[in-house]
């Protein structure tokens, strides 16, 4: 690392200060949670793009068929919100472990539970509406797993990686994409439609009782973390209710779910949409699952970097160069899969979510940092699960709604996209980073203290005040 001046060095990109074993354990924990948590939402959206419309909605005609089960795919969006507010004051109030347990359980439950279901042509109307209520309950614990775990990692972080080990959660996303979509396409190349339709199907909901077992022991391990142990003073001081934290941070969370927005438009549009789009254009089943898995392979990397570099240079500033790369991916996207070439739909699947989740990287330490503790879980979570209501819930049935009703044409779902991307980043520009968990300013692409050799100091944040160290 060059030396700058007498007293400073350019902040590294690796991390300098030692994880303590809590940090490692709640950092490990979150990841295989979110990955789980994650894998049984990605399944559903898949089967919803493929196989509910003939199992619980063959009443219907095609296209009726798949707006109804996009529907109650979007249901899990509208549960999130109220697990978030339950959950997130539950957690304010008991901490964070305790309520990441419940969540892991009731998500790997409905999950097993789904995978059970029997069809329409069996039960007749109770098939769909069981497979409502498990959605529902699926929505819920994700809408209290989705933050706590970030909070966890994050609460636990040294000061130089809460932005990565944030952004760590949200890599369960696309790994749970890439799990999932192995599976499927393992299923679907090996056995027949019939054999896939009748059976295949229901393999990856039921592997869910083997990964939440694996995951309540690993959850087990990790103590509550010390951020909130200290915060809990805070708690005699005034009320943490969801409604005081709306009251008091109400324009914050605004902000942060429209900051939030063309990510989860994004990743929707293309990942659950775009896989019944892409099997309208001739794309085998197989072929579209290879696509999204290989896409989200490649996000992994991409949240991994972000993570970093949101550490670094700030998690705004990563938030909105992943928002640009979304932008781009809202004007080409329809386009360049319209070719029908594999190599270049993948390419072009591939630029749209990885762009997401580069930006991604930055959500974790920036909603966090915008509440205090007493008010963090609940404040985040209203942000996250309302981001996924407003834009995330409706994208997949909007988008095919919007196609039925131009003749199969794009440019309006084009729109909408570009809109949502363009408002967003007018949104950031006008923001600035929050201060640290600690409540200190941070100084990102600063110089930090060196030693006369050029070496930067791992300073901690209550030594030099910025809450991050270098």
């Amino acid at each position: 690392m060059s030396q700058l001046s007498a007293g400073g060095a350019r902040r590294p990109l690796r991390p300098t200060t030692p994880a303590p074993r809590q940090a490692k354990r709640a950092v490990t924990s979150g990841t295989f949670g979110s990955a789980l948590e994650w894998f049984d939402f990605a399944v559903y959206g898949a089967m919803s793009a493929t196989v509910f419309p003939a199992l619980f909605f063959n009443e219907l005609d095609p296209s009726m068929g798949l707006l109804a089960s996009f529907a109650t795919f979007g249901v899990g969006f509208f549960a999130r919100p109220l697990g978030g507010v339950v959950f997130g004051h539950l957690g304010d109030r008991i901490g964070r472990r305790n309520v990441l347990l419940t969540t892991f359980i009731a998500m790997g439950v409905a999950s097993l539970i789904i995978g059970l279901l029997p069809p329409y042509a069996d039960i007749g109307a109770a098939a769909p509406l069981l497979l409502v209520v498990m959605r529902f309950i699926q929505g819920f614990a994700l809408g209290g797993e989705a933050t706590g775990s970030q909070l966890m990692a994050m609460e636990h972080a040294p000061g130089d990686r809460r932005a990565f080990y944030g952004a760590l959660m949200g890599m369960g996303s696309p790994i749970s994409q890439v799990a999932a979509n192995l599976i499927l396409v393992i299923l679907s190349s090996t056995l027949s439609d019939q054999a896939f339709l009748s059976w295949g199907w229901r393999v990856p909901f039921l592997l869910s009782i083997l990964l939440v077992t694996v995951g309540i022991y690993i959850r087990t391990k990790v103590e509550e973390t010390p951020v909130f142990a200290e915060g809990a003073k805070e708690e005699a001081a005034g009320s943490t209710g969801p409604v005081a934290v709306v009251r008091t941070h109400g324009w914050t969370i605004l902000r942060l779910i429209l900051a939030y927005s063309p990510i989860v438009v994004t990743f929707y549009v293309v990942s659950v949409f775009g896989l019944s789009y892409l099997t309208g254009l001739g794309h085998t089943r197989s072929d579209t699952f290879t696509i999204v898995m290989i896409s989200n392979l490649l996000s992994v990397v991409a949240i991994w970097w972000g993570g970093r570099l949101a550490d670094v240079f700030g998690r705004r500033r990563i938030l909105m160069i992943g928002c640009a790369g979304t932008l781009v991916a809202a004007l080409i996207f329809f386009p360049v899969v319209d070719m029908g070439s594999f190599p270049i739909t993948l390419a072009m699947v591939a630029f749209a979510l990885v762009s997401a989740q580069f930006g991604n990287a930055g959500q974790g330490a920036l909603f966090a940092e915008a509440f205090p503790t007493k008010m963090r879980y609940t404040g985040s979570a209203l942000a996250l699960t309302g981001a996924n209501l407003i834009f995330a819930a409706p994208a997949p049935f909007l988008a095919s709604w919007l196609t039925d009703l131009s003749g199969g044409r794009t440019i309006s779902i084009t729109i909408f996209w570009v809109v949502t991307v363009v408002a967003a980043l007018v949104n950031l520009a006008l923001m600035s980073d929050f201060r640290t968990l600690e409540g200190d300013r941070h100084h990102f692409d600063k110089t930090v203290a060196a030693t006369p050799g050029g070496e930067p100091v791992a300073v901690t944040p209550a030594q030099n005040r910025n809450g991050v160290a270098p």
